[in-house]
């Protein structure tokens, strides 16, 4: 039988789930449908972290935030590719939505005392209290709907299930270096093992799956409806107004009308080859870091429509730079290199002919740009991070942890090359011997000095918090010349698409004349990037899906207007439509 609600939302990842909440709290009625037997998207894999400037969390904190120097910030880094009115919007409701998440929700948040902007020495860039973190969530809390929200990736739980927060790593690598190692420990560990009586894995949620569980026990709390095994199949459109879908479920199509409209947050373009080849750089590999069920439905059936497909200036495309350990069983480790090798001293990343072409401490998508640029018209978009056995043994790399721990397996597997001198080290890699020579001998001479005169390792204030405090007087520069020397490839993959649907400042959709569809909505990664394909900070793309979702209920409940805001009553090359009640 038909359906009718006043909001429809498709896909469950944060932002889509966030839009769902914050509807329900405005006294809508509200359904959301997941294509995937389980909530929380590549949101669930994420680090979780939400870039919200100008929040109370930071004044709470004692690193309070200002508006205005967001603002700054991101005119610096975004500069003049566009999006002014998107982001003002973004600006004047990130405050916003993170106190209602705080006060009438049990969603909890952390401003994070040390979480540094990733485009270095900029005008307004935040070294802390600008990115969120999650706290930690009891998935006991959920009962047998546990086993509805997404774990993490395999290679990111240990003993088969537990999920560890960054800061604890190297305690639960080294338990009995120190007294504090060992508590840490047994704080993880054992209430891991006590979970596992009860569920078929670890109940301590952090990072994204905190986020995404906690998300998830509030809209239970709220009881709103969740259908999971149910895709997007149509949008319904009379007369000019999108009024509802086409849901395939298990039972077959439903059909579901939506008086206030849908909402698309169905995670952007993800494995849809036809999207990739439009809006992706061609040398990528067609695997995504995103769920398989992400096939890019919301962008497809919004063009079906006549929406419009808005590619980002620089990139459509936000990368992890990643090395890939196939099982033997088929399937493949994923290995992001977000913070824990690249910017220690005694690393470099050089391309096939030898040659550094990033500074290897910058954030994971500018380093990505900048192997892409590097690799400019190669069938494969691949480079190296190389590196002396000292670094592997204090660091490690990629899936090779502090300690070098099972450094043998990976070498067998063909996942890492070693040799004795670079000269080998090249010639097992494909790597041209003299340029990796020549590389290695000029950058040990500018470690001397301390200064990367060439591409500036360690030259910002998150090159320096992701490097070695202990080593000085740069933390992210040491010699390569302990041997033997490792070489590892690391690939662009897509974390997240930047480009997606053309919208307004309120989350509608535009057609190709830059006209609001009345009725449709996008976030999360289905809307594209406010930040026109730049990265600027931790949890850019789950900041601004959120934010963008609690704009969405806010306008569909009647509370946000374009006369409530003067400064974004301008849509972008759009005179929208007042939505019918």
């Amino acid at each position: 039988m038909d359906q009718q609600v006043d909001l429809l939302v498709m896909g469950a990842g944060a932002a889509g789930m966030s839009a769902a909440l914050f509807a329900k709290l405005n006294g809508l009625n509200v359904l959301l449908c997941e294509k995937a037997t389980q909530v929380g998207g590549t949101s669930a894999t994420s680090g979780g972290t939400i870039w919200a400037p100008g929040s109370h969390l930071s004044v709470k904190a004692g690193v309070p935030d200002d508006i205005e120097q967001a603002r700054i910030f991101l005119k610096s880094v975004v500069g003049d590719r566009g999006g002014e009115e998107l982001r003002e919007a973004f600006l004047a409701s990130s405050a916003d939505m993170i106190r209602e998440l705080d006060e009438k929700t049990s969603v909890k948040l952390n401003a994070c005392l040390a979480h540094p902007d990733y485009v270095k020495n900029q005008p307004g860039e935040a070294f802390g209290g600008r990115a969120l973190a999650p706290a930690e969530f009891d998935g006991r809390v959920l009962g047998a709907d546990f086993k509805y929200v997404r774990p993490p990736r395999p290679e990111f739980m240990g003993l088969g299930g537990m999920m560890v927060n960054r800061n604890e790593l190297n305690a639960l690598l080294n338990p009995v270096q120190s007294i504090q190692n060992l508590m840490t420990t047994f704080k993880v560990v054992l209430p891991y093992f006590w979970s596992r009586l009860r569920f078929n894995r670890g109940t301590r949620l952090v990072m994204g799956n905190a986020l995404v569980g906690s998300l998830f026990h509030n809209l239970k709390q709220q009881q709103v409806p969740v259908w999971l095994n149910s895709a997007l199949q149509e949008l319904i459109v009379e007369n000019g107004k999108v009024v509802g879908a086409k849901i395939q479920t298990e039972q077959g199509t439903q059909v579901v009308y939506a008086r206030q409209g849908v909402v698309l947050a169905t995670g952007g373009v993800g494995w849809n080859a036809q999207l990739r080849q439009q809006l992706f750089p061609k040398g990528l590999i067609a695997d995504s870091l995103s769920p398989l069920s992400n096939t890019g439905d919301g962008l497809s059936k919004a063009l079906q429509k006549g929406a419009k497909l808005d590619p980002s200036v620089d990139s459509s495309v936000l990368y992890f730079p990643c090395s890939i350990h196939t099982h033997a069983n088929g399937y493949k480790a994923i290995w992001p290199h977000i913070i824990l090798d690249r910017a220690k001293p005694g690393v470099i990343a050089v391309n096939e002919d030898g040659k550094r072409f990033v500074n290897e401490s910058d954030s994971y998508h500018d380093f990505c740009m900048a192997q892409i640029k590097s690799n400019r018209g190669k069938a494969k978009i691949q480079s190296y991070l190389i590196c002396d056995h000292t670094a592997i043994q204090k660091y490690g790399l990629g899936f090779v942890l502090p300690g070098a721990k099972k450094l043998g397996d990976y070498l067998k597997a063909n996942y890492l090359f070693a040799a004795n001198s670079l000269d080998a080290l090249a010639k097992k890699t494909g790597i041209d011997p003299q340029g990796l020579l020549t590389t290695v001998q000029h950058f040990n001479r500018m470690v001397e000095q301390g200064v990367d005169s060439d591409f500036g390792k360690g030259s910002g204030v998150m090159n320096r918090f992701n490097g070695d405090p202990e080593v000085q007087p740069n933390p992210c520069l040491g010699k390569l010349e302990q041997g033997p020397y490792y070489a590892l490839p690391v690939i662009p993959m897509d974390c997240a698409s930047s480009g997606g649907l053309a919208g307004d400042a309120y989350g509608r959709v535009l057609d190709q004349n830059n006209q609001v569809i009345s009725g449709l909505f996008a976030c999360g990664n289905d809307l594209s990037s406010i930040f026109k394909g730049t990265y600027p900070g931790p949890g850019t793309t789950l900041g601004p899906g959120m934010v963008f979702a609690w704009r969405i209920a806010q306008f569909a409940a009647g509370k946000l207007t374009e006369q409530s805001h003067p400064l974004h009553q301008q849509s972008t090359q759009a005179t929208p439509q007042r939505r019918s009640a």
